[in-house]
């Protein structure tokens, strides 16, 4: 990461484009989906032994749902949910932007506080999980399921380090997390890109 810029932006599209009358919209589909692949994986990756006596089956379809997790997350429960996402973009610079992008605070409040909960739980909680999965393959030296608890703990605490950017960006000096070096090199795994400008854009938009 070069630096850290926090500014106003309406470049990206906007948030709310389908939120007419400022209508209280619930979304029980993306809540669902939010929980059901990082769930699953979970449930999979600790019933294997009993799903499948084949180690490549269990990892292939743990892989899947945390592929699937991943992206919905990112794309479609973090906005739909809480009106936050995040995200890269390449100017035309060829120089690699990370966005964060939160709602409109002063507006009025169009995500219902239960799917918000909801969005938050299975954010935080499921991560863990997965730090505790790679600390018992670790200590058990199950060297061949390594792989795969590390790939859903950078792929989970992923979203979960890109949405407290987008939740906090606009409300305190984030240059001390900027500094989490846990943080840096996930984002650095995830996305291997090389030199990296990460902007935070408050999305300060009026809802139609």
């Amino acid at each position: 990461f070069n630096f850290f810029c926090f500014q106003d932006s309406l470049e990206a599209p906007l948030f709310g484009e389908d939120d007419e009358n400022n209508q209280v919209k619930r979304h029980p589909l993306a809540s669902f989906f939010h929980l059901f692949f990082r769930t699953s994986a979970i449930l999979v990756y600790l019933l294997c032994d009993i799903l499948s006596s084949r180690f490549v089956v269990c990892m292939v379809i743990i892989i899947l749902l945390l592929s699937c997790d991943f992206w919905t997350v990112k794309n479609v429960s973090g906005r739909l949910l809480v009106g936050l996402r995040w995200w890269n973009q390449v100017d035309v610079d060829g120089k690699s932007h990370w966005v964060f992008e939160s709602k409109k605070t002063d507006s009025k409040n169009t995500t219902p506080s239960a799917e918000s909960r909801v969005f938050w739980l299975g954010l935080i909680v499921c991560p863990i999980f997965w730090i505790l999965f790679v600390l018992s393959t670790i200590f058990s030296f199950n060297i061949k399921w390594l792989v795969v608890v590390v790939m859903g703990l950078v792929l989970q605490w992923a979203n979960l380090y890109g949405y407290i950017r987008c939740k906090l960006g606009g409300k305190s000096n984030l240059r001390n997390i900027a500094k989490n070096y846990l943080g840096v090199q996930i984002f650095k795994q995830t996305w291997p890109r090389g030199p990296v400008e990460v902007q935070t854009k408050h999305h300060n938009v009026e809802e139609r």
